[in-house]
């Protein structure tokens, strides 16, 4: 008996799986996979303990533009090297140098909040395990298009971090 007879013998039909599947009688990916979060923080706080910024941080009708006063105690992982946090549909991190980068924070696969690591200097997507390097681009699928680069202007005088197209 082949696959197909024995799943008719069940008296399942293809439309009967894909309904169990849907509604998530098996395990599925999709973009409303559980979010994950550094240890202690909040969800889509990036490791921080909350993110303050002003301005716009949606990919949207309006363009991208706000800054972040990175004197706040909301924003002081971003202090240090390996630190990231979320911002609106963005992800800010200081990466290895010092440097900031600005992404979308969705993988370009299925949705997945991505996350910096700074052992290796990437973005990593923990639904499937895309890589993204700090410039965007695709560095380990299944993800097959790159991240969406925004503008980073750090003031070292003030500590203010602006983020724009």
């Amino acid at each position: 008996m082949n696959r197909g007879e024995f799943i008719k013998n069940l008296g399942l039909s293809s439309a009967a799986l894909m309904s169990f599947y849907c509604m998530g009688g098996l395990t599925a990916c999709s973009s409303e996979s559980p979010q994950p979060t550094a240890p202690g923080s909040k969800p889509g706080t990036g490791g921080g303990t909350g993110i303050d910024f002003t301005g716009n941080a949606s990919i949207g009708g309006t363009k991208v533009d706000f800054t972040m006063d990175l004197n706040k105690e909301a924003n002081k992982n971003l202090q240090t090297e390996g630190g990231f946090a979320y911002a609106g549909s963005i992800i800010v991190a200081k990466v290895k140098g010092g440097k900031f980068v600005a992404l979308t924070r969705a993988c370009t696969h299925q949705g997945t909040d991505v996350e910096y690591r700074l052992g290796q200097d990437d973005f990593r997507c923990p639904n499937h395990g895309s890589e993204f390097g700090t410039t965007g681009s695709v560095q380990v699928g299944p993800a097959a298009s790159a991240l969406r680069v925004f503008q980073t202007e750090f003031n070292a005088t003030t500590s203010i971090l602006r983020v724009s197209e």
